[in-house]
């Protein structure tokens, strides 16, 4: 090897080693990164985390949400516990619900509650899609301070719900067994549908832009209700408004989409703009990887019920995923969809030093 060989080399592993988790993440973000993938985890905030519990035997969820010094404590703990490489803001989906005109609380049972069902036209004519961003101040608000605390060490990611899912719970009014709703408007009323789910994305691309302003690294539109479709109607009900969500974004950062269950079709999803595919734990990654355009990344997948097993599963099966994605760029390591309650401290724990590890 030649000297200027051995300086390129040499000083390609300084820059790695000095490389902050922030900018591990953006790189990562352009399929640019090299040595170890980013992790972070969602639904990383909150649930199992002790200082969080404390937190919330003084506030409800919702006023934690709405209160940005709160939102902000709660998005830093599992940074300062864990030193994630990116910070996702604390919040909930359907605060766009909630700025539409539909209020969202918890029944006593558990699961969401909507206030009333947007179940017809009147419903669909009684949402307010304009001004989201002045209602949702709260997050404007946080963001600056979550931005300001993370400082340049760590990524800050912002996030919605997908339309499609956004309207399930809105048409169910709150959770359900079945979401089925949503489905039976798509087949039988196309102009309703179309109509709600235009709403819905003039709300949320307003939301999101509001967040790029406020400086967020990444963005991510959380499509959990993506398994309700059936593969060959995936992008009419969902991927399409996703697609024009994107487009309607001003000097967007990358925008990572979880479409949870979709499991073909990927270079229709990734035709929507997004530059990060986050996938399930069902998902082969190597293969997704071929599958996929150049230049669109890879989120995912370890099995989030790993994280109720021990440290040393944990750290295999983690192991077994860094292994399948090694050299590839793109990757940023993640469970399959979120952080159960059931969540082991210690397996946690294991996950980020496996990954850091390498």
């Amino acid at each position: 090897m030649s000297s200027e060989a051995i300086k390129d080399n040499m000083e390609v592993a300084q820059g790695l080693e000095t490389m902050s988790n922030r900018e591990r993440f953006q790189r990562a973000l352009r399929c640019q990164n090299s040595g170890r993938p980013p992790v972070w985890l969602m639904r990383q905030a909150g649930r199992v985390l002790p200082e969080y519990r404390e937190l919330k035997e003084k506030h409800s969820f919702v006023e934690m949400v709405r209160t940005p010094e709160l939102a902000t404590q709660v998005t830093l703990q599992p940074i300062e516990r864990f030193g994630f490489d990116a910070a996702i803001l604390f919040s909930d989906i359907l605060v766009i619900s909630e700025a539409m005109g539909q209020k969202y609380g918890f029944r006593e049972q558990g699961g969401i509650e909507m206030e009333f069902t947007v179940d017809g036209a009147a419903e669909i004519d009684r949402l307010n899609e304009k001004g989201i961003a002045d209602r949702l101040d709260y997050v404007a608000k946080a963001l600056p301070m979550i931005r300001k605390a993370l400082g340049e060490e760590t990524g800050l990611i912002g996030f919605s719900g997908a339309p499609w899912t956004l309207a399930n719970y809105m048409m169910e009014g709150g959770s359900a067994k079945e979401f089925l709703k949503a489905k039976e408007l798509f087949y039988s009323d196309r102009k309703q549908f179309d109509r709600l789910m235009g709403k819905l994305t003039v709300a949320v691309t307003e939301y999101l832009q509001m967040q790029i302003d406020a400086g967020v690294d990444a963005l991510q539109i959380f499509d959990t209700q993506g398994s309700c479709l059936a593969a060959s109607d995936f992008m009419a009900a969902s991927g399409r408004w996703i697609g024009e969500i994107i487009a309607g974004l001003k000097n967007a950062p990358p925008v990572i989409v979880f479409a949870k269950g979709v499991n073909s079709d990927w270079a229709s999803l990734a035709s929507t703009g997004a530059s990060v595919l986050s996938v399930d734990w069902t998902v082969d990654l190597p293969g997704l990887r071929k599958a996929l355009p150049e230049g669109v990344g890879i989120q995912g997948n370890l099995d989030p019920y790993l994280l109720r097993s021990t440290p040393e599963i944990v750290a295999r099966e983690a192991g077994k995923i860094m292994d399948s994605m090694e050299g590839f760029g793109g990757h940023i390591f993640n469970l399959g969809h979120g952080v159960t309650p059931e969540c082991k401290l210690d397996c946690l724990e294991s996950l980020v030093n496996t990954v850091r590890a390498r």
